[in-house]
């Protein structure tokens, strides 16, 4: 057991998943297995986590940055405050903007359950708002809350949370068709 997590979670490019390795994490694993870990070590990688910018890809240009291919992708982002002395995030890109749905749900842990983080919906429109165009891109947005909200770690963790506060983005669930050899959103 041991030897798999290793080979999952090193950073010697050369290692392999096992044949048939399926990346299915629920949203407690992805708060704190993976995203607890980032935000504490900025240099942490995870084999099946891919690091992007997701201000600066459009979604249909996500499925070729994955590390895993299929119908759902997982990123690590880094947050970009919309203003800079802001609570606020920018979730723009160069051909639309991501849309929070619905309200954010809670995810608690199931060996207390206590608080650990929450979980955000996003839509993605093409152009800008208010007169932007809904797609089917959907992407779940997570945070960091409760006992691993960031003013519970230690100073030394806050300095690099400052530097590297990261959110985890999961899954991307499209509906896409081919045309001129271009990803293009139905």
């Amino acid at each position: 057991m041991d030897q798999f997590f290793t080979r999952l979670f090193d950073n010697d490019g050369d290692s392999q998943l096992p044949p048939g390795f399926k990346f299915h994490p629920t949203d407690e694993e992805l708060i704190s297995c993976y995203l607890l870990r980032k935000v504490l070590d900025g240099s942490f990688t995870c084999r099946a986590v891919a690091d992007v910018d997701l201000n600066k890809c459009e979604p249909w240009e996500l499925p070729q940055r994955a590390k895993m291919a299929g119908k759902e992708w997982y990123f690590f982002s880094k947050r970009d405050p919309k203003y800079p002395t802001g609570l606020r995030t920018n979730r723009a890109t160069a051909g639309g903007y991501w849309k929070a749905t619905g309200k954010d749900k809670e995810v608690y842990s199931s060996k207390n359950s206590c608080l650990v983080g929450m979980k955000k919906t996003l839509v993605f429109y093409r152009g800008r708002a208010p007169k932007g165009e809904k797609t089917n891109w959907v992407m779940h947005e997570y945070r960091l809350e409760g006992k691993f909200a960031f003013h519970f770690l230690s100073k030394t963790s806050k300095v690099g949370l400052r530097t590297a506060c990261l959110e985890i983005g999961v899954p991307l669930k499209p509906t896409c068709e081919r045309e001129d050899s271009n990803l293009k959103v139905k």
